[in-house]
């Protein structure tokens, strides 16, 4: 299993960001995704997730302001983040999810985004 994400940079308060993540070496469809966070001297933060079905879940610090979707016939998922702030600096991994606990196994390397107040 390969994930690969793109997309980061850095970027003004207040403006946004796309990231994605291409999947390769899975049946994607079948897979819950989810992008989780790290910024430096913080623990780990699931930020989205998107169940098979479409479902999705948000980390309060991100509700409103960012959108999780997936495109299954080119196993992408995306993070739509709008509205950044200086504290959704980060490095941002996607991860597939497993169980009904959406346990991340598989993870990519990261995009770092970078928000400037």
């Amino acid at each position: 299993v390969q994930l690969v994400e793109s997309g980061g940079g850095l970027v003004q308060a207040g403006g946004s960001l796309r990231l994605s993540c291409a999947a390769s070496g899975l049946t994607f469809s079948s897979y819950a995704m989810g992008w989780y966070r790290q910024a430096p001297g913080k623990g780990r933060e699931l930020v989205a997730a998107i169940r098979s079905d479409g479902r999705t879940y948000y980390g309060d610090s991100v509700q409103g302001r960012f959108a999780i979707s997936r495109v299954n016939f080119n196993n992408t998922v995306y993070l739509q983040m709008n509205s950044l702030k200086p504290e959704d600096t980060a490095m941002y991994h996607c991860a597939t999810l497993r169980g009904v606990a959406l346990d991340p196994n598989y993870w990519g390397q990261g995009t770092q985004v970078t928000v400037s107040s």
